[in-house]
């Protein structure tokens, strides 16, 4: 027999195993063809709005190199550890580990042609329908049409070609440092049991627990007096740090822990499922314990950041109305030209002035955030000054003021008393007001006060202190006009004229259907190349689980011969079977939950303006989607169980 002979024969008798393998390669060409075919579509450069979209798209793409990279290698791994007897055996039969490495490799290389083809064909028909989710996010009204790109074909024909060598310098390393007699356990070996529980084991289950429920009360205070300046980073480091170590220890120690606990419980009356599920679980969790904790915190970071890009993206309409309360936004002068073009195009509009005052303003009475934390120095700040007049809303006594146009982002990290006294500084004499409370109410717009508070006060009030400004905060833009169309149909006309004015020249100057457009363009494309990365990581984590369970299968088939033997069905042992895939799949998932619920909620208001329903939501589609690999691995070993006997 020659060698091509045998190459062939080992690809025909060995297919079993291949197509993990296959399934593998395939997925991860498809993967990132493509996203590459979608970056170089002459289409996206509307849809990703410039170099930054652009620049966005490379980054994604070269996260999903190292994600599809580690992916691979894995499944190689695994799969290469599983053909170790045969190895030993051509070795045991003469052939060098020289030759055996060329049998391997013109093998792969043979899988790995024919993946790459079937893989970019799938690629080139999903990259379609890609386009298309991309329009839809970000609202360009665009024909998705399939393009075949020669860079993106070249860019994967380079990127798996780099892949491709460091599998082949993964399996020369793993022949040569192989004896014959350790490629015959190397099985064996990978899959060691934990014996028993002892008291150290015990000892870091209890820290990792500690250090994951501090890391957490950590992530709860972060934006809070607890933590100022400097140390708002030292902080972010300390919960990152403590979360990690604190998983890896949760299933190095805790897992078996809790398991021993009941198992101990039951005072060793043990079914056939509690042997399959709790046990089982038991001795192989501290040997897959790095692998489980990269996997928990990869999936907590991905649904954190999908949680928080979505959080973005359902609260751009919220946003938008809150920071633009008009159709138009002019802080300028130019103003009456704008009403005068709209007039004479025959579009219905109102316009509404505000004239308002920049005023020096000691706030510490009223608000209880440190100054340090914040940077700014309440004592001696700037604060808008408008009259109750153009507040239709309020009626402000002379002794009082109030406080409106409050961003989110100023309620969760200041926090503002019920009650204070806020003094303003005038070039000659200063302020002592009442504070009577913050009013949601949006009167100008955020480009216009910086997401900070503005103060309403009685317009006598108002008049003197605008007969007693401090020169140093003079400026220019004292007057805001708000233009609102009447007419819901004539907001496009209406747009184009604004642009025809050239009142956008001018900072300040803004349209609310523009900006919208364009946040939803920006976030849209964000959201699409982190819900793209966070489903590439999802089902690359979910397959490399759904690989070990194929594996730990296999090599329990012995066990479940055994019990096939004395008398216990198929259905008996599938009970358990399924006991133990709840936990393999579902400790890492509601690990990785909660791990991505408190980093959501230490920060999301710097994201959007609502966090329970986008995170809910993103939680969701992750755990169906999860699950889909636990019921594969139940059909897996449904199958093992069949055979077995």
């Amino acid at each position: 027999m020659t060698v091509n002979q045998l190459i062939f024969r080992n690809i025909k008798k060995n297919l079993k195993h291949y197509y993990v393998y296959i399934f593998a390669l395939i997925f991860s060409v498809a993967l990132y063809f493509s996203f590459v075919t979608l970056q170089f579509d002459p289409a996206m450069d509307e849809t990703t709005g410039g170099v930054k979209g652009a620049a966005a798209m490379k980054s994604g793409s070269i996260l999903l190199i190292i994600i599809v990279s580690v992916f691979l290698l894995y499944a190689n791994n695994l799969f290469i550890k599983r053909r170790s007897k045969e190895i030993g055996l051509f070795q045991l039969i003469g052939m060098t580990k020289g030759t055996v490495f060329r049998i391997l490799s013109i093998e792969n290389f043979i899988l790995y042609i024919c993946s790459l083809i079937m893989g970019m064909f799938l690629g080139f028909s999903m990259s379609r329908l890609l386009m298309m989710i991309l329009f839809k996010v970000t609202g360009v009204d665009d024909v998705a049409t399939l393009r075949f790109s020669s860079e993106a074909f070249i860019q994967t024909l380079i990127v798996f070609a780099a892949i491709y060598v460091l599998i082949l310098l993964m399996n020369a390393i793993f022949i040569r440092r192989q004896s014959i007699l350790s490629l015959f356990r190397v099985t064996s070996v990978a899959q060691q049991r934990v014996k028993k529980m002892n008291a150290f084991q015990i000892v870091l289950g209890i820290i990792g627990i500690v250090l994951i429920v501090f890391g957490y009360y950590l992530s709860s205070r972060l934006f809070s007096d607890l933590f100022v300046g400097n140390q708002l980073f030292l902080a972010m480091i300390t919960i990152l740090a403590s979360v990690i170590v604190g998983t890896y220890l949760f299933y190095k120690g805790s897992v078996s822990f809790i398991f021993n606990i009941i198992r101990k419980h039951k005072d060793g009356y043990l079914n056939v499922n509690d042997v399959l599920s709790l046990s089982s679980i038991m001795f192989r969790m501290k040997s897959n314990s790095f692998l489980l904790m990269i996997i928990t915190t990869l999936s907590a970071l991905s649904i954190a950041l999908l949680s928080l890009s979505y959080i973005t993206y359902y609260s751009v309409e919220k946003t938008i109305e809150r920071s633009i309360p008009a159709d138009f936004s002019i802080l300028t002068d130019h103003a009456n030209q704008f009403t005068t073009e709209l007039t004479n195009s025959g579009i219905d509009h109102s316009a509404t002035t505000i004239d308002f005052l920049y005023v020096r303003v000691n706030l510490s009475d009223v608000l209880s955030v440190s100054s340090e934390n914040i940077g700014i120095d309440f004592k001696n700040t700037d604060i808008i000054v408008v009259s109750d007049q153009v507040v239709d809303q309020l009626k402000v006594e002379e002794t009082d003021v109030y406080l409106v146009n409050q961003h989110d982002l100023f309620k969760n990290i200041m926090q503002v008393k019920d009650q204070g006294h806020i003094v303003f500084a005038g070039a000659t004499e200063s302020y002592d007001l009442v504070y009577k409370g913050i009013q949601d109410l949006s009167i100008l717009p955020t480009r216009a006060t910086g997401a900070f508070p503005i103060a309403v006060v009685n317009d006598k009030v108002y008049q003197q202190m605008q007969t007693n400004i401090d020169p140093e905060l003079y400026s220019e833009f004292t007057q805001y006009t708000g233009v609102t169309i009447k007419n819901p149909e004539d907001i496009v006309k209406a747009d184009s004229i604004f642009r025809d004015t050239e009142i956008t020249i001018w900072a300040g100057n803004e349209s609310k259907s523009e900006e919208r457009s364009k946040q939803k363009q920006a976030v849209g494309v964000i959201m699409f190349i982190v819900g793209f990365l966070g489903l590439a990581f999802l089902i690359t984590s979910g397959c490399i689980l759904y690989f070990k369970q194929m594996d730990e299968s296999e090599d329990e088939k012995a066990n479940y011969t055994i019990l096939r033997k004395l008398g216990f069905t198929q259905s008996d042992l599938l009970k358990g079977i399924q006991q133990k895939q709840l936990f393999n799949f579902g400790i890492p998932l509601l690990v990785g939950l909660c791990h991505s619920y408190f980093a959501v909620k230490s920060g999301w208001f710097l994201f959007g303006t609502e966090m329970l329903t986008p995170m809910l939501i993103v939680m969701c589609i992750y755990t169906v989607l999860y699950s889909i690999f636990g019921i594969l691995s139940v059909l897996n070993y449904k199958r093992v169980i069949k055979e077995s006997l």
